[in-house]
């Protein structure tokens, strides 16, 4: 019987939050889990950042929602945010893994997701669910959503740093297990 419990993985940029988080996915199916929602990933010109991914953790499907050549009314840094890509895939992988799936993973709430209201809705109404949920926040952000699930009482907030990175997940893998406080 897996916890009720929400852990949101904070840290800087670069401190491995998605290496975390990736560990702690293969750690639960491993444990025959199933674990559902959406992972970010860069878009990389050589090695070159362009823009940013949403991918279905279950299906695979992906959809670039963030790029440096996407003309759109909303920028963010150098990015063009197409919110429907982010709707047509994200909203919808943690839809279907909030009805689904043992664990629900929503990586990232950050700044450029908060721009759909879609996502904001969808998460809100995901964090009234009792199952585990894995989310990674953005640090300094100052969003109403994200200062909302930092004040929740059944959120746990783990930062991720790069001497810690590789412990981490084992500890997150057992607080979802019930066995670690």
């Amino acid at each position: 019987m897996l916890a009720d419990i929400k852990i949101g993985i904070t840290g800087l940029p670069g401190a491995g939050k998605t290496y975390a988080l990736s560990t702690v996915i293969d750690m639960l199916r491993k444990e025959g889990y199933t674990v559902g929602g959406m992972m970010n990933e860069s878009v990389l010109d050589g090695r070159q950042k362009k823009g940013v991914a949403v991918r279905n953790i279950e299906t695979g499907e992906l959809g670039v929602f963030a790029h440096v050549d996407i003309e759109s009314r909303t920028v963010i840094g150098k990015y063009g945010i197409d919110t429907s890509k982010l709707e047509d895939v994200g909203v919808k992988a943690i839809e279907h893994a909030a009805a689904n799936c043992d664990v629900v993973v929503i990586d990232e709430i950050g700044r450029m997701e908060v721009e759909s209201k879609l996502f904001v809705d969808t998460v809100t109404e995901a964090m009234k669910l009792s199952k585990p949920m894995i989310l990674t926040l953005h640090k300094k952000s100052r969003n109403p959503l994200l200062q909302e699930i930092r004040r929740r009482d059944d959120v746990r907030i783990l930062e991720v740093t790069p001497p810690n990175r590789t412990l981490l997940p084992y500890k997150i893998f057992r607080l979802i297990q019930g066995e670690a406080h």
